[in-house]
C-alpha cells in the first residue's frame, strides 16, 4: 500500500505522520514544488520512526511525479492557504489550477489511484476532480465532512462536559462556514438524544461554533490548521488501506442522491478499499432538507466560476 500526499505544508506534513504512525502502509510520499522542502519533511518524519514506533517508509520529492508511480491513495492538500478573513470561495481562483495540474500528474503515473480532496474550497475542488481526472465518481472523495464532525463532536462534548468518546455526530452539506449543516437531531450521547442535555441555548452554540471552526482557528494560528484536518485525512485513508467500510461523512458527486445532481457535497458514505463503497441516504427533518439545499445552491455559485 503506498500513499501520496501532495503538498508538504503543515497539513500535509501532518497527513503522512498521521498515517506513518498508524503502520498499515509501506510508504507515504511527499510531493511539493519548493525545492527540499518534501525531502526535508521526509527526512524530519523518517527521524521520529524509532521513537514513535512505525515502520512505514516517508519519502520526499521535488515535483518528480514518476515517484509517485503506483500510488493506491493520493491526498491533494496543495494550494494557498486561508488566511484570516479569506473565505474558503476566495480560494478558487489559485487552488483551481494547482489542483487540476496535480490531479493529471497522479493519475498519469497512478491511473487506478483513489484521490482524497483536502484543498479549499474543498466541494468545489472535488467537483473539478470529477471534471478533469477522467477518474470513476467513486475514485474521488472531499475530506470535509470528517474533519466537520470532529469539530461538532468537540463542540458537544464541551457543552456536555462530557468526554468525547461519549459523543457521536456528523456534520453534511457545504465544507464551508454558512453551508456547514450538523446534524443536532442526529447527534447522542451514547445513544441518547443530545436534545435531551443541552438546552435551546446551548445547541445554539454547538452549532454556529462548529460552523466556524475553521474560521476560528485561522484567526487565532493566523493560517489554517493541519492536525485536525492531517487526522481526518488518516482515517480515510486507513478505511481505503484496510478496507474497514466506515461510515464517514465526505464530499461526493450526487446523483439524485438527496434531491441533488451534478454537484459534491457532504454526505455520510461507507468507505472501503474501492474508495466510496456506498452513499448512505440518512432521514433529514425539512429544516435540514432546506439548508442542504442552500448549502448546494451556494455550492454552484462557486463552481460557476470555475474554467475546465
Amino acid at each position: 500500500m503506498k500513499v501520496t500526499v501532495v503538498g508538504a505544508g503543515a497539513v500535509g506534513a501532518s497527513c503522512a505522520e498521521y498515517i506513518a504512525m498508524k503502520n498499515f502502509c509501506s510508504e507515504v510520499v511527499l510531493v511539493d514544488i519548493k525545492e527540499g522542502f518534501a525531502e526535508g519533511k521526509a527526512m524530519d518524519l523518517m527521524q521520529t520512526a524509532s521513537l514513535n514506533g512505525f515502520d512505514t517508509k516517508i519519502t520526499g520529492t521535488t515535483g518528480d511525479y514518476s515517484k509517485t508511480a503506483g500510488s493506491h491513495v493520493a491526498v491533494i492538500t496543495s494550494g494557498i492557504p486561508r488566511k484570516p478573513g479569506m473565505t474558503r470561495e476566495e480560494l478558487i481562483g489559485i487552488n483551481a489550477g494547482i489542483v487540476k495540474e496535480v490531479t493529471e500528474n497522479l493519475v498519469k503515473h497512478s491511473p487506478e489511484v483513489i484521490i482524497i480532496v483536502v484543498s479549499n474550497p474543498m466541494d468545489t475542488m472535488a467537483y473539478l476532480v470529477h471534471k478533469t481526472s477522467g477518474l470513476p465518481k467513486h475514485k474521488i472523495i472531499g475530506m470535509g465532512g470528517a474533519l466537520d464532525s470532529a469539530r461538532f463532536k468537540y463542540r458537544l462534548a464541551e457543552a456536555l462536559e462530557a468526554p468525547i468518546s461519549d459523543v457521536d455526530g456528523m456534520v453534511i452539506a457545504a465544507h464551508s462556514d454558512t453551508g456547514m449543516l450538523p446534524l443536532l437531531s442526529k447527534a447522542t450521547r451514547n445513544g441518547v438524544p443530545v436534545t435531551d442535555f443541552l438546552d435551546a441555548e446551548q445547541q445554539k452554540y454547538v452549532i454556529e461554533e462548529t460552523k466556524v471552526g475553521g474560521a476560528t482557528l485561522t484567526k487565532l494560528l493566523g493560517t489554517s490548521a493541519w492536525y485536525a484536518p492531517g487526522a481526518a485525512v488518516s482515517v480515510m485513508v486507513q478505511a481505503i488501506a484496510c478496507d474497514q467500510k466506515k461510515m464517514i461523512p465526505c464530499s461526493l458527486m450526487l446523483e439524485g442522491e438527496y434531491g441533488q445532481n451534478d454537484i459534491c457535497l457532504g454526505v455520510p458514505a461507507i468507505i472501503g478499499a474501492n474508495g466510496v463503497e456506498k452513499i448512505v441516504n440518512v432521514t433529514l427533518t425539512a429544516d435540514e432538507q432546506l439548508k442542504f439545499a442552500e448549502a448546494a445552491n451556494a455550492v454552484r455559485e462557486v463552481n460557476g466560476d470555475l474554467k475546465f
